[in-house]
């Protein structure tokens, strides 16, 4: 069997005041991505026994993923975010619980991971956080943690004690300032919380100022977004960037050149609408840019 890349986590559909619903979650737009970039990641998660849980199944399908490792709960529904907008600014309702914080181990001889990537949010009930990490003890090669910190679903001690146990993080300013705060400049505030947590490395996006890497061999790359960019919905661009990063991490580029490409794809997203694009023509150039074989 080829070790695979396994992406957990939740999917969900984000449902907007006027109506419009959209698919996302993390974890999924980082399979979609992955998909797209010909890799055939191993996404696991759970949806319900419902018309969305059926729509979650269809996408995957017709956009060639593979669907063994998406469950089906007889009882909790497909996970649903419900957007509202207040003075302008969308505040979100995760809806709690659903089946995504239910994800079962999947059987076993299905995983074997070569890189395993998982975010905080679906591991806010012990169900899936059990399943988590059993994964986790099958020790791929390379853990990946995506944090997400979505009040109220996380608390500081249980996002440290599962950042300690991965190889690679990625987080916003915002975040790191909530877990590791710290009144020295960024760049030490990045080493010291690396290397609190044991890390290999740790991904650090800051929105309009670009994103860098810290090593634990004291590395630093850097990277900043073109000022040209026409930005769009900058919804999954982390996730947009995450699935670079991981690319990166498993064919063995540069670090360097892999915060490039990362920064580069994100601003393309950025430019159309929602987190995911069905079109295979949008990856196209960068897969032939990047010499990526299936």
């Amino acid at each position: 069997m080829n070790r695979r890349l396994c992406i957990f986590g939740e999917v969900l559909f984000d449902h907007f005041p006027d109506g419009k619903r959209v698919l996302g979650g993390a974890p999924f737009n980082v399979a979609w991505h992955l998909q797209a970039f010909g890799q055939a990641p191993y996404f696991i998660s759970r949806v319900g026994d419902d018309p969305e849980g059926e729509a979650v199944r269809t996408a995957m399908r017709d956009w060639g993923m593979d669907t063994d490792g998406l469950q089906t709960d007889p009882q909790r529904p497909t996970g649903r975010v419900s957007i509202a907008f207040i003075d302008g600014e969308p505040v979100y309702d995760i809806i709690a619980p659903c089946a995504y914080d239910a994800i079962e181990p999947p059987p076993a001889q299905q995983v074997d991971c070569r890189l395993l990537y998982h975010g905080s949010l679906a591991l806010r009930d012990e169900i899936s956080k059990r399943t988590a990490q059993g994964l986790t003890a099958c020790q791929p090669d390379t853990l990946f943690v995506d944090v997400n910190l979505r009040p109220p679903w996380w608390q500081r001690d249980q996002v440290l004690a599962m950042v300690s146990q991965a190889h690679w993080v990625k987080l916003n300013a915002d975040e790191l300032d909530m877990l590791h705060p710290s009144a020295q400049g960024v760049a030490a505030q990045a080493r010291g919380f690396l290397a609190s947590c044991g890390l290999r490395g740790l991904v650090l996006t800051r929105g309009s100022q670009g994103a860098e890497v810290f090593t634990d061999g004291g590395e630093r790359f850097a990277v900043r977004p073109q000022t040209d960019i026409e930005v769009v919905d900058t919804v999954g661009a982390g996730d947009a960037f995450a699935s670079v990063i991981i690319l990166g991490l498993a064919n063995d580029w540069p670090l360097q050149l892999t915060l490039q490409r990362a920064q580069a794809f994100a601003s393309r997203i950025v430019g159309r609408r929602g987190a995911t694009v069905a079109d295979p023509g949008f990856y196209q150039g960068l897969i032939d840019d990047w010499k990526l074989k299936a």
